[in-house]
């Protein structure tokens, strides 16, 4: 009986099992509530990027935004550094604030302030991102995104009338965006002359005041005003275009000004190598000083000529006559594809004598490395007639202006607008399938405008000036660059090309109220446009 009530245990808890299964799962299905909705799924769309900052609103700028960089190394290297940057920020801090407080006290017939506790604390600031931007002046435009949530210990002791009171902050948190800009940039250490600091909106601060040991900030209402006091006085001394100025060095040694003019003519080329596998090659010159980016000048281009004449005068300015040097550079103009370099040499100005003209027959090299084997062989000779003429004393030419200056905006320009000025100045290795008679296409606001056609250019020069009065400053808009090229002659199927295009953002114009770049063009092969943008105001 033992053995059949345990096979008769075990087979009624096997069934016993079975049925509640059966039964929990039939329950579990037909007893749901019915009023429950399937989720909404959306995607985070551009429209939908305020959702986006509320859900995630410690998210860095550089996920967020495109144009902000990854930095982690530099908030690795301040981590690191950390102890000993708040000892040196903090002796610094000390050594500025003495006579600033030495010479302000007596008009409040205060005895003494002193630091009695003076530390950054143990948390280092971090960069969310920096975003740098880039132009053809001498300058470096950084606008780092800085948080920094601290635990620092500043105690103030101060006296007046036999009394002693102290004031301790604590707790600060600060969030904002500086720009930082190194200008000008120049060729002696530490590579620029000034640094400018700037906002570009008005920085969050927060912080923890004790005095006499009591929360100061717990009183009704002075919390909110002192913060935004804070906000608004930071704001007026530094909010962009206000900028706060840190000279390096002696501006008038690191920028330096025109000392004189380099004529040169380039006269002709002998027994050049041909480039091309059929016919002869069509030379032409370029000339540029060194450290200088954008001031080329190019000599017509002398097709199916290896031994060409140009005769062909050029001006440039000279700065440094013992450190520059005349580079120079002859191509093979292509009608497709990028332009072959037949040669190139250098003529040091320090070699030559001040206003004597001297003809120099220079040898075509492949590059400037004397050791290079390369350099032996033959590529032809090319001859040219420099002088070097320094300016005399008071005799340096009016219309040599700082690349810097901007022009006001005309009478009449609507208060709070300006005047955006566009110059489209030249552009290069243009490549056209069928034709290339470049000319440019503006296209801002739904206006247009156009420049003159060029014939039978890869490298045409427009220098021409747009303008476009507006009433408020165009820092969400965007201005369309569009090269075509047309032809007249009849019977062609493509009368009419893209050469390519580029969009660019005009909130930069705005805030440096000048830039001036090379732009590549979306759709072109090697093709650059370079083009100058100012925004001129009234003040």
């Amino acid at each position: 009986m033992g053995l059949i009530s345990s096979i008769m245990g075990v087979f009624g808890f096997g069934i016993g099992t079975s049925i509640g299964l059966v039964i929990g799962y039939y329950m579990f299905i037909y007893f749901l509530p019915t009023d429950v909705k399937d989720p909404k799924i959306r995607p985070l769309i551009e429209e939908d990027s305020e959702t986006l900052r509320r859900l995630l609103p410690e998210i860095p700028l550089w996920v967020k935004n495109p144009d902000f960089d990854r930095i982690d190394w530099l908030n690795k290297f301040i981590e690191n550094m950390w102890p000993y940057l708040d000892t040196a920020i903090c002796t610094t801090a000390k050594n500025i604030a003495k006579p600033i407080i030495a010479e302000q006290i007596p008009k409040y017939k205060i005895q003494s302030v002193e630091f009695e506790t003076l530390t950054l604390g143990t948390l280092p600031p971090t960069f969310q991102g920096m975003k740098v931007y880039v132009t053809d002046e001498k300058e470096l435009i950084m606008e780092p995104s800085l948080k920094w949530a601290g635990n620092p210990n500043i105690t103030v002791a101060v006296k007046a009338f036999g009394l002693k009171a102290t004031v301790q902050v604590v707790d600060l948190q600060v969030f904002a965006i500086p720009r930082i800009t190194l200008k000008p940039l120049v060729s002696t250490f530490p590579c620029f002359a000034n640094i400018y600091v700037s906002l570009m909106e008005k920085p969050h601060v927060d912080f923890g005041l004790k005095l006499l040991g009591a929360d100061v900030m717990a009183i009704p209402g002075l919390y909110r005003f002192v913060q935004e006091l804070i906000k608004d006085q930071v704001a007026n001394m530094y909010l962009w275009p206000k900028a706060l100025e840190v000279q390096i060095m002696d501006p008038t040694q690191a920028m330096k000004k025109p000392v004189g003019i380099l004529d040169v003519k380039v006269l002709r080329a002998m027994k050049l190598k041909k480039k091309d596998l059929l016919g002869k090659s069509d030379p032409y010159v370029k000339l540029k000083l060194s450290d200088e980016e954008i001031s080329t000048k190019k000599t017509t281009v002398k097709h199916s000529n290896l031994n060409p004449e140009w005769n062909e005068e050029f001006n440039l300015v000279i700065k440094d006559p013992e450190t520059q040097a005349l580079e120079i550079e002859v191509f093979d103009w292509e009608q497709v594809g990028s332009h072959d370099q037949m040669g190139i040499n250098v003529v040091p100005l320090k070699d030559l004598t001040p206003d004597e003209p001297k003809v120099l027959t220079l040898d075509l090299l492949k590059n400037m490395d004397p050791n290079d084997p390369q350099n032996e062989k033959s590529r032809g000779q090319l001859v040219i007639e420099a002088c070097y003429k320094p300016f005399k004393e008071d005799e340096v030419p009016d219309d040599v202006e700082d690349s810097s200056f901007i022009q006001k905006a005309p009478e009449g320009t609507p208060a709070g607008g300006g005047l955006l000025v566009v110059i489209v100045h030249e552009a290069e290795d243009l490549e056209g399938k069928y034709h290339t008679n470049p000319h440019v296409r503006l296209l801002f606001r739904g206006e247009e405008r156009k420049t003159k056609r060029i014939k039978k250019s890869r490298d045409p020069r427009w220098e021409e000036e747009f303008q476009f009065t507006l009433d408020e400053p165009p820092t969400d808009d965007k201005i369309h660059v569009e090269l075509f090229s047309t032809t007249s002659r009849m019977g062609l199927l493509h009368p009419k090309e893209s050469l390519g295009y580029v969009t660019v953002n005009l909130a930069d114009v705005v805030h440096n109220r000048r830039i001036n770049e090379k732009y590549h063009l979306i759709d072109s092969k090697n093709g650059k446009i370079q083009i100058e943008m100012q925004w001129r105001t009234s003040s």
